[in-house]
């Protein structure tokens, strides 16, 4: 009897570089994760932050160096999930939204599920959607909404006396938007027309530049009024779209003149 081969497993590699960015960012999520339940909350938003800049870096190095793979499309969903799904949701809870008892625990669920399915869905239709526009909020500028709202409201802490009271509602209102946001179908500009490798006048770099120095001058507010200014955009745009209807291609115009 013919005795059989061993069989021949290829070992599978990955690439390492933009794989080290996904990993970092999950690692930041995570961080963050445990910053909050040391109630040390500003740490913890600052570490969504970092995440999403990360986030943000991995994809684009793994195009610039021609390293893309099915791997680290779904680690890069995974750490998502973590650090832009799981992360804003524990923080918020543990900020604020636990005084709230059962409310508060499914607010912040909400939230989680919602960043959830709206992973899934951008990864299932990742073919098939206009690249120009996001179908829903994106998971990074929800979690920057909440984490935002945590980060000010401890850099501010004399400002915002007057209304402390009613933060635990800001917390629980901002919560509620962005996860619902999130499975929402309002449509939100995904700045994906922006080449970065076209000519622009010497003006843009000017304000480009003032853009960042106020950033600068004061990251929690600024960095917290851009995601809100973004979270609403979609709405803005959509309630545009439904004042003002697109006007239907009158099809007798493209016939020749007789």
């Amino acid at each position: 009897m013919q005795a059989k081969r061993p069989i021949n497993l290829r070992r599978q590699g990955i690439y390492l570089l933009p794989n080290l960015f996904t990993l970092a960012a999950l690692f930041a999520g995570f961080y963050a994760i445990v910053q909050a339940m040391n109630k040390n909350f500003d740490q913890a938003a600052v570490a969504i932050f970092i995440a999403m800049v990360l986030d943000g870096l991995d994809g684009r190095v793994a195009r610039m160096t021609h390293t893309q793979s099915e791997f680290g499309a779904q680690f890069d969903s995974l750490s998502d999930m973590v650090s832009f799904g799981v992360a804003p949701a524990l923080v918020a809870y543990e900020w604020m939204l636990r005084d709230f008892g059962k409310l508060g625990w499914i607010t912040a669920f909400i939230y989680c599920a919602g960043a959830a399915m709206r992973l899934a869905r951008f990864n299932a239709n990742i073919e098939v959607i206009d690249k120009r526009w996001f179908q829903g909020l994106p998971s990074p500028a929800a979690a920057a909404m909440v984490a935002g709202l945590v980060w000010i409201s401890h850099e501010y802490v004399e400002e915002l006396t007057p209304i402390s009271g009613a933060m635990p509602y800001f917390a629980l209102i901002f919560t509620l938007f962005a996860g619902l946001t999130m499975v929402s179908n309002v449509r939100f500009w995904s700045f994906k027309e922006l080449h970065m490798r076209k000519t622009v006048p010497f003006f843009a770099l000017l304000v480009i530049t003032l853009i960042l120095l106020v950033i600068v001058a004061r990251p929690p507010l600024m960095l917290f009024c851009v995601f809100i200014g973004y979270g609403i955009s979609g709405y803005v745009y959509w309630l545009y779209r439904w004042i003002k209807p697109l006007k239907p291609v009158d099809s007798t115009s493209s016939l020749p003149e007789a």
